[in-house]
């Protein structure tokens, strides 16, 4: 009575647990060996399946997996956007389900493919890169924790890419999946070994693993030979609820004041407060920034912080969220204005249809772009910033190494975010950013995590949740042009252009699907 109803639905069973295999490969859970075979029961799900009906299967498969790895977007759009709960979960389920289809276009293909006698050992790895990266550039791209970040910790299998980006290791992991069923599968089927595929991809593995090793040496030696600067991080741990709050901007700047004092060192180069750490308009609110302006002159080094701003266009305001650099005795060297924006964040997609819906964050009007690459200049260090999720987009971070970035600094304000596993999960993803360019990140967070990273990747100092914390730590100042950071998406296009042939192919290809 019950064996009927489960062969019903086994592909649909197969394809929740792979969903769920692969979340818990993630922070907050973390365990990063479960994505070498979380993809197994998806490939078992499809397998045999029209594409049509793969399609179905594997949107069931990223469904599982994105509500389960971005339940918190419900928390963020309850608490702090004040939505009913209901349409808060419906908001998460609605870009829980716009990811999953790229994960049911990967399924749909792969047997599209397979119907033409392309394995999944050889197409999976090619789609999956193909389509991270073109779902990384639409208008509401989202590459949260795309496949490879899930080894972030595994520092010698990250440093492929500043080569691939972290593409080439999303590639690997899935045809490491892919390869395992089909071996598996065969072997069930004919009841004999075949070691062609398992050797190719352990040759593969080894010399992603020595090229790791090697690469981690040799830029530790360089790391050591280049210039380093003294930075500290300032954690302000401000609550959300108040932060906007008029009756509390002066208590929120004495306290980072008070933090940054009791941080300094005669040594000291740069202070790095976090995004909004100035919860008003930085210069064109005169009380609020006399205050801060008289008590950062006593500070050793520079100030970089993050605050809200405006300019005049078309005789109206243009609000920006911005990051201004301050040099010792209060002259504004620099600012870098937000490129990449949040989605009914920081702006609302296609407002005039969805007025209804407004913006989350508590300010006034839509935010709007800035230059993207825009580099601030502080002696002869070339500083690259990153506000916010800014840091889950590859080409933005390549596109400040293009222009000489010898430092990154990301600023964001994590306590949207609540206790949830989504702090852990954005530091995870900055990780990539350093080894893609071999440049130092300097993380500054409200609530955490607040850390360093070097140039290979190891997060190095970090601080814990929602605490009031300092971090200082010597900086490698490294300008080291990688094969990504000079030619970038190579890798990922080519899949795209082969993942096209695919389409179009008409021909069935030899050798048979594996």
């Amino acid at each position: 009575m019950i064996y009927k109803p489960i062969q019903k639905y086994h592909r649909y069973l197969l394809a929740v647990l792979s969903g769920l295999l692969l979340t818990a490969s993630f922070p907050k859970i973390g365990w990063s060996y479960l994505a070498w075979i979380a993809f197994i029961p998806f490939f078992a799900a499809i397998q045999g399946a029209k594409p049509g009906r793969a399609f179905w299967i594997g949107f069931v498969a990223g469904l599982s997996h994105y509500v389960t790895l971005i339940y918190w977007i419900a928390g963020v759009c309850h608490t702090y956007g004040r939505l009913p709960l209901v349409l808060s979960i419906g908001l998460m389920l609605l870009l829980s389900g716009y990811l999953s289809l790229y994960t049911a276009l990967m399924a749909f293909l792969a047997n599209r493919f397979r119907e033409r006698s392309i394995g999944y050992a050889v197409s999976a790895p090619i789609l999956l890169p193909a389509l991270e990266w073109t779902g990384a550039f639409s208008p509401c791209g989202f590459p949260w924790e795309n496949l490879g970040y899930s080894q972030f910790q595994q520092i010698t299998l990250c440093q492929g890419a500043d080569l691939f980006g972290v593409y080439g290791l999303s590639a690997l992991i899935i045809a490491v999946n892919a390869s395992i069923f089909s071996f598996a599968n065969q072997y069930r089927k004919e009841r004999k070994i075949k070691w062609r595929q398992p050797v190719v991809l352990i040759i593969i593995v080894a010399a992603f693993l020595g090229y790791g090793t090697w690469r981690v040496k040799k830029i530790d030696r360089i790391a050591e030979t280049e210039t380093h600067k003294n930075v500290t991080l300032i954690q302000g741990n401000i609550d959300q609820g108040v932060k906007w709050d008029p009756a509390f901007q002066k208590q929120t700047i004495r306290q980072y004041i008070e933090l940054t004092h009791s941080a300094q060192s005669p040594d000291t180069d740069l202070t790095i407060w976090p995004e909004t750490a100035l919860p008003f308009y930085f210069l064109h609110e005169e009380p609020l920034t006399t205050m801060v302006m008289e008590n950062i002159k006593a500070m050793n080094g520079c100030l970089l912080t993050g605050s809200p701003s405006y300019v005049w266009e078309n005789d109206r305001p243009s609000y920006r969220n911005s990051a201004y650099l301050i040099a010792p005795g209060g002259k504004i060297v620099g600012k870098y204005d937000k490129v990449r924006l949040v989605p009914f964040g920081e702006y609302v997609p296609l407002g005039d249809w969805f007025p209804f819906i407004g913006k989350i964050v508590e300010a006034v009007g839509n935010f709007s772009s800035g230059e993207k690459g825009h580099i601030l200049q502080w002696d002869d260090t070339r500083i690259g910033v990153l506000i916010c999720f800014e840091v889950i987009f590859p080409e933005l971070a390549r596109k400040l190494a293009e222009n000489g970035a010898t430092l990154f600094v990301t600023i964001t304000n994590d306590a949207w975010f609540g206790r949830s596993s989504a702090p852990y999960q954005h530091l995870s993803m900055a990780v990539f950013r350093a080894v893609e360019n071999r440049v130092a990140i300097a993380r500054a967070a409200n609530t955490g995590i607040s850390a360093f990273i070097d140039p290979a990747g190891r997060i190095t100092h970090q601080t814990p949740l929602f605490q009031a914390a300092t971090l200082s730590a010597q900086i490698p100042l490294m300008y080291q042009r990688t094969f990504y950071s000079r030619f970038g998406y190579i890798f990922p296009m080519l899949c795209v252009f082969v993942t096209l042939c695919g389409i179009w192919r008409k021909k069935p290809l030899e050798p048979k699907a594996l």
